[in-house]
């Protein structure tokens, strides 16, 4: 099975890799994120963790907590708050969506990819996710094993 390219356009600065396998992850949507300069100019480097992050509905907006990136060496004083909140810039029917799964079905929102798009705009890839059991994740480990060893059969047998 050859590799699929990656896309030139999507310059992916931070992936959780967690996210897919502690939740099930049910809806993707993209998002803008209201940043600073200092912020863009640090993501621009590459250096950015989303992996304990979360995001958060507060007064009809939705925020993301927790997301770290780190400071920027040049910018002395002007500098922005490594782990400081920050809003999601999303329309009303996408944060009405978000807040009914969150509320009826009692989902989360997990951030997956933070990525610049192809005209260099920094974007959060957010899912409306449901935790995992421990079963779940064992299903999900036996899957993967199992996919693994399929593949490494059928390199061998030609």
């Amino acid at each position: 099975m050859a590799k699929k390219p990656k896309d030139p356009a999507r310059k992916v600065i931070a992936d959780n890799r967690k996210a897919r396998y502690n939740y099930s992850i049910e809806d993707t949507i993209e998002a803008g994120l209201m940043l600073v300069g200092t912020e863009v100019k640090a993501l621009r480097e590459g250096k950015a963790n989303i992996a304990e992050s979360y995001a958060s509905d507060e007064d009809g907006e939705i925020w993301l907590i927790n997301a770290n990136i780190p400071i920027y060496l040049q910018a002395n004083r002007f500098n922005h708050e490594p782990r400081r909140r920050r809003k999601l810039l999303l329309k009303e029917r996408e944060i009405t969506r978000l807040r009914n799964g969150m509320a009826r079905e009692g989902m989360t929102i997990v951030p997956l990819k933070l990525y610049f798009n192809d005209r260099g705009i920094a974007k959060l890839e957010i899912a409306l996710a449901k935790g995992k059991k421990v079963h779940d994740k064992r299903e999900t480990e036996k899957n993967r094993d199992w996919q693994r060893d399929k593949a490494r059969i059928m390199r061998e047998q030609g």
